[in-house]
């Protein structure tokens, strides 16, 4: 893969992402990224698109004992949806009590995470287009869980919108949003970060300013 084959940086992928967004006459859509490295991204794509931006909180719901593996997620919104995988949950014990503590405890950190974001309510997503955009996607985990809860929350219509990612991820994902625009599908895929010539570290001062500026250019 040559530097030629690469993206600048976060800021010029998400200008060409809202481009081609253009393209599908979304009806007053809200964009939502993924923290930290989707900020960047889904700023210049609000900013194409003259909408509001915010951020899409995930965390992930673990094992019994062994947090580190999934058996669900908990997804950010006016109504916080709780994604399970009912069959990893019962081979791993979690049963009813521990998951609504899990996701108790997990709901401060999201709470926790919005305060140190300066980020205002989340938005009231049912009926609304909903516009999901991170830096790349490599195993699809989070992006999965995502779009699982904002299905459950009742948006309009999904759309998907990355710089890069693997096909056969993408494949896997179109059946859980209405739209999927990706950029680049190479083959072999390499890491996110392979496919960028600047893919340092999105700071938290970082997305607070972002966030800031969008909401002063579009309330």
């Amino acid at each position: 893969m040559s530097a030629d084959d690469r993206f600048p940086d976060r800021r010029e992928a998400g200008r060409l992402l809202g481009e081609a967004l253009t393209k599908l006459e979304l009806d007053n859509p809200v964009v939502l990224a993924l923290p930290r490295g989707g900020v960047p991204v889904g700023y210049e794509v609000a900013k194409k698109l003259g909408v509001p931006l915010d951020v899409l909180l995930v965390r992930k719901i673990g094992a019994p004992g062994h947090e580190e593996y999934g058996i669900g997620a908990l997804v950010d919104g006016a109504s916080p949806q709780v994604v399970i995988d009912e069959k990893a949950a019962r081979m791993v014990g979690a049963d009813k009590a521990y998951i609504d503590q899990t996701v108790a405890r997990e709901l401060a950190e999201l709470e926790r995470r919005r305060a140190a974001y300066c980020t205002h309510p989340p938005m009231q997503l049912a009926g609304r287009v909903v516009v999901v955009v991170d830096d790349g996607i490599a195993t699809g985990g989070t992006v999965r869980a995502a779009l699982k809860g904002l299905g459950q929350a009742g948006a309009q219509r999904v759309v998907l919108a990355v710089p890069v990612a693997p096909a056969d991820i993408l494949r896997e994902l179109k059946s859980l949003c209405d739209d999927v625009v990706c950029l680049a599908a190479p083959a072999p895929f390499y890491a996110v970060g392979a496919h960028y010539r600047d893919f340092g570290q999105t700071t938290d001062d970082e997305v607070i300013r972002l966030l800031g500026e969008q909401r002063q250019r579009a309330p």
